[in-house]
């Protein structure tokens, strides 16, 4: 039986650390970085967005949307308050970071957060298609569908995924009018060598944010996913020294 990934709770101090996941990734995406931060004494919860992990990638489009990924935001923020955490800060890795930027921008009792390998504020498109259709690829090959059905799949997915991705990118576009209502300090995170989104884009948001206090760390050479690839080890460490200063 195949094990799917899940949300997570890990439970340390009282201050608490919402990470969010990749498009068509899950909370697979952070779950090193979270064992890190909870090492260091942070709680950390991760959600998952609704349609992923399923073991059925066409469920990203037909439940997903930007809308509903914004409420699925919106309760593991209530969640964590419901437990007892009135300390939280937010981050999310490509897609997860959209919605922690939202977060902080309409939510001022978060502490801060931040982006890594996000494309808020993008100039270009984005080389998410291919990717989706990569990973649906290899979640219906673990879920041992035939390929037939397989090829049948995908070909579905390739028709209906660029309207999704549209509507990210509008999205994404109006969070980067509001940038101004960030009030928090920001961290932002980015692989040199991202395949999936233009690694300026961090620059962009960078500039977007002038006037705010930002931590900004550029890793050369890194790819998009860097809560697991060159960059961890970096990106654990810029995010110890930066946490500290959000908490009281």
């Amino acid at each position: 039986m195949i094990r799917r990934p899940e949300p997570f709770l890990f439970e340390a101090g009282p201050h608490a650390v919402i990470l969010l996941h990749a498009y068509a990734g899950s909370s697979n995406d952070v779950r090193l970085l979270g064992r890190n931060l909870q090492k260091l004494g942070y709680t950390v919860y991760a959600p998952m967005f609704t349609g992923h992990a399923t073991g059925e990638p066409k469920d990203i489009l037909t439940k997903g949307s930007p809308e509903r990924w914004w409420e699925d935001t919106q309760a593991a923020i209530a969640h964590l308050r419901e437990r007892g955490y009135a300390q939280i800060s937010i981050f999310g890795l490509s897609l997860g970071g959209v919605f922690a930027t939202r977060a902080l921008e309409v939510d001022p009792q978060l502490l801060g957060g931040g982006t890594f390998s996000s494309p808020v504020v993008a100039k270009r498109a984005n080389n998410l298609i291919p990717e989706f259709l990569r990973l649906a690829k290899l979640t219906y090959k673990a879920e041992k569908v035939s390929d037939t059905e397989i090829t049948a799949n995908l070909s579905w997915i390739n028709q209906r995924v660029l309207s999704q991705i549209e509507a990210i990118r509008d999205y994404s576009t109006v969070v980067a009018q509001e940038l101004d209502q960030v009030q928090t300090p920001f961290f932002i995170a980015q692989g040199g060598d991202d395949d999936l989104i233009d690694a300026q884009d961090a620059n962009l948001l960078r500039e977007r944010l002038f006037g705010r206090s930002v931590s900004f760390h550029y890793y050369e050479g890194a790819g998009h996913v860097i809560t697991v690839n060159s960059a961890k080890k970096q990106l654990e460490a810029d995010l110890a020294t930066f946490l500290p200063t959000l908490y009281h």
